[in-house]
């Protein structure tokens, strides 16, 4: 049998997942030893937990009495059981699992890292976590090639262990050659797209349909991926889809996917707008304002009119199929009226949804119920008003059609007829008496619904009936009507509000006000008409958050303009201690940063961490941004907190040659050392950019210098089997 132990405690690094061993067990003379490590496809600087005696060639030596009896099966299927078990002695007793499976199953050529250690079997229920959401990579060696072995057989191990959406296209070719680290790159792309869209892959299609839409150059629907996302997920996309191309050659190396993953979500921390710190009260996103919260609009069970196997020529509900609404008045009868039909549907609710204003009348004369409801809640005259028919929703009115019963979701008509922006139904249905302050489940008055679609005629008649307290009335997320103009770009609606006293200083429960969202979204006219009143320009929200942040993340310049004109702190601070020109150095928007430049703004401010502006632009490899704040005389010589590196360290490993050279040409320190006593040269040779290594020691770089783990940059090129850069530094 063949046993992974996948150790659950955190290693000494948080930023490094710890190793997975692969464990070869005889369990009939009851002893284990260790076969293997996959460092490569945890991350390149991998850590080697206190399991493994000394160097990566000794291995400690498992004894089944080195467990604890009580073995807890977590899964099984039919290749194996995974495990929990305690290593002893008690006073650790650090949890691991184990997964045995058939050693048939393992090849021979795993026992050894060189060639590489391939895993031909990645897939997301192989990807294991922690309890510290650290990485667990098993079902190594289960899928394996050999030298002897033709695509045919190949083919057959992945298919039997359900991999094919994971497996690129040139295995389906004829070509001869053996898989490549290249195949596990291309799984991997795939497991992306689960994560992003929590979906499965071809979902549905054969095995067939799977390899002919692959090897076409197919691959899984990206716009399956949900439109509300923070900004970071369209790198995570662009990442996802070089994995996954077509042609090998052009897929990325593990060790670069990592580097630019973790830029995205560890070392910055910067959340998108999206990020809620309230999530844990049951709260929704704190920006659910920019997505339409209930599109009833689009008649969800509407009354439909009978198929095909209603249609006989006797039947009552084909006379109005066809439209024959003389003959359906003449063969109507009171006990057509009372029947139900599928959804809780009435003859009435077929009738109104006919359009046809004297059957109405005649059914309603035959006794029908004008307020009955469908199995959703809906009365006939909400299908009326759905359809804008008004004269049946004047017959219904007349015949005593309550205009403030709700459906199941206590939408009534009136709140129907304010999101379909109808005024002269609005205006019928509050002469009947429909109550304009009307709530649905989650809070949205029918102004609030006006205010959203931009119906500035409907906001002007429900303001007529409504007092000045209503104006402000806030839904279930504390959103006022004036958040919803403003979120949606209605500047005529945003003034009209703020002339019948709307507060534009009220928050919602991210306590955003309407100036934050109308800043987020890039809507100049609302900003222009919110700041002509006494409105806050500083105010932060939960996060910290002030307009200019949200109008920089998003490269609103316009805006940002506006904002510091009347007096916005450039250099106000969130909760993580980002400014404004963090976040527009951080995406990369020049404009802005020039903006925030010239109105004052600091380019030294140290953030979470210390990092600068400049730290952030060398990070996510911003050249042009790294240019601006060093022409702004920003500190290219700055040591963040944590690792004490200098904007050139984090370029080096970021491998931007053109943020070096910028650097460079404002004399950075090309000898600076971190707290671990790593130069710039030490990470360009590890992360393997010869052009870096090249500038670096043309202006002045000492190769000789070593860390504190004792080694020069030619040392850390060999380890990482740097072999060029071995060549270029060895001179």
């Amino acid at each position: 049998m063949c046993i992974h132990v996948l150790r659950f405690s955190p290693s000494t690094h948080e930023t490094q997942a710890p190793a997975v061993l692969l464990i070869h067990v005889d369990l009939k003379e009851k002893s284990c030893s260790c076969v293997g490590l996959d460092s490569e496809c945890v991350r390149e600087d991998f850590c080697v937990m206190d399991c493994l005696d000394g160097s990566l060639g000794q291995f400690r030596n498992f004894k089944k009495d080195d467990f604890e009896a009580d073995w807890i099966k977590v899964a099984e299927c039919r290749f194996g059981q995974l495990y929990q078990v305690k290593l002893k002695p008690k006073p650790q007793q650090e949890k691991c699992a184990l997964k045995s499976f058939d050693k048939t199953l393992c090849a021979n050529n795993f026992y050894s890292m060189k060639p590489p250690l391939l895993h031909l079997n990645l897939k997301t229920s192989n990807i294991l976590l922690d309890d510290r959401l650290h990485v667990k990579i098993s079902d190594f060696g289960v899928i394996h090639w050999e030298e002897s072995m033709d695509k045919k057989m190949f083919m057959e191990h992945l298919t039997v262990r359900g991999n094919i959406s994971y497996t690129p296209p040139e295995t389906f070719t004829q070509c001869p050659d053996p898989p490549e680290t290249t195949f596990d790159v291309y799984s991997f792309g795939i497991v992306m797209w689960e994560i992003l869209t929590q979906q499965k892959p071809y979902a549905g299609c054969s095995m067939t349909t799977v390899l002919l839409q692959v090897s076409r150059g197919k691959r899984p629907c990206v716009e399956m991926i949900p439109e509300q996302k923070p900004q970071e997920c369209d790198q995570m996309i662009n990442i996802m889809s070089q994995c996954w191309d077509q042609n090998p050659r052009k897929r990325p190396q593990f060790s670069d996917t990592v580097r630019k993953t973790e830029a995205l979500s560890k070392v910055l921390k910067i959340p998108g707008p999206i990020q809620n710190k309230n999530a844990d009260k049951g709260q929704k996103s704190d920006n659910l304002w920019l997505v339409s919260p209930i599109q009833k609009i689009v008649l969800p069970e509407m009354p439909d009119l009978p198929s095909d196997d209603h249609r006989a020529s006797d039947s009552i509900l084909s006379l109005l199929h066809k439209k024959e609404f003389g003959s359906f008045r003449h063969s109507v009868k009171r006990e057509h009226v009372y029947k139900q039909f599928s959804g809780k549907k009435s003859l009435l609710h077929y009738t109104v949804a006919s359009g046809d204003a004297e059957s109405v009348e005649r059914v309603l004369s035959l006794g029908a119920e004008v307020n009955c409801t469908t199995a959703r809640g809906y009365t006939p005259l909400v299908i009326a008003v759905m359809h804008r028919l008004h004269d049946i929703i004047f017959l219904l009115l007349e015949h005593g059609a309550a205009t403030s019963q709700g459906d199941e979701d206590l939408w009534t008509a009136l709140h129907f007829a304010a999101q379909s922006g109808d005024d002269r139904i609005v205006r019928l249905l509050l002469d009947k008496g429909a109550v304009a302050e009307a709530r649905e489940k989650t809070g949205w008055t029918p102004l609030h619904l006006a205010c959203q679609n931009g119906h500035k005629t409907v906001v002007c008649l429900l303001l007529s009936r409504l007092s000045e307290e209503a104006v402000g009335e806030r839904e279930a997320q504390g959103r006022t009507p004036l958040h919803l103009a403003s979120a949606y770009g209605h500047p005529d609606i945003a003034k009209l509000l703020l002339s019948q006293g709307a507060d534009p200083n009220a928050t919602d429960c991210s306590l955003s006000t309407a100036l934050h969202v109308s800043a987020e979204k890039g809507h100049n006219r609302v900003v222009r008409q919110l700041m002509k009143s006494e409105v806050n320009i500083d105010c932060a929200d939960s996060r910290g958050y002030t307009p200019l942040h949200l109008a920089a993340l998003k490269a609103h310049t316009g805006i940002c303009r506006q904002l510091l004109t009347k007096g916005a702190s450039p250099d106000c601070r969130t909760l993580q201690g980002w400014t404004p020109m963090h976040l527009a150095a951080q995406r990369g928007h020049v404009a802005t940063v020039v903006e925030l430049v010239s109105q004052g703004g600091c380019v030294n401010a140290g953030g979470e961490n210390g990092w600068t502006p400049l730290h952030l632009a060398c990070h996510q490899g911003k050249p042009e941004v790294v240019e601006k704040l060093l022409a702004a005389k920003a500190d290219p010589n700055m040591s963040e907190d944590g690792e004490g590196w200098t904007p050139l360290h984090v370029a080096c490993t970021s491998a931007s040659f053109p943020s070096v050279l910028h650097l460079i040409s404002h004399h950075a320190d090309v000898n600076a050392v971190s707290s671990g006593k790593a130069t710039p040269l030490h990470l360009a040779a590890k992360h393997g950019c010869m052009p870096i290594v090249k500038a670096l020691l043309l202006n002045g770089a000492e190769s000789t210098l070593v860390d504190s783990s004792g080694s020069t940059a030619l040392n850390v090129a060999e380890r990482c089997e740097k072999w060029e850069m071995v060549q270029l530094l060895k001179k």
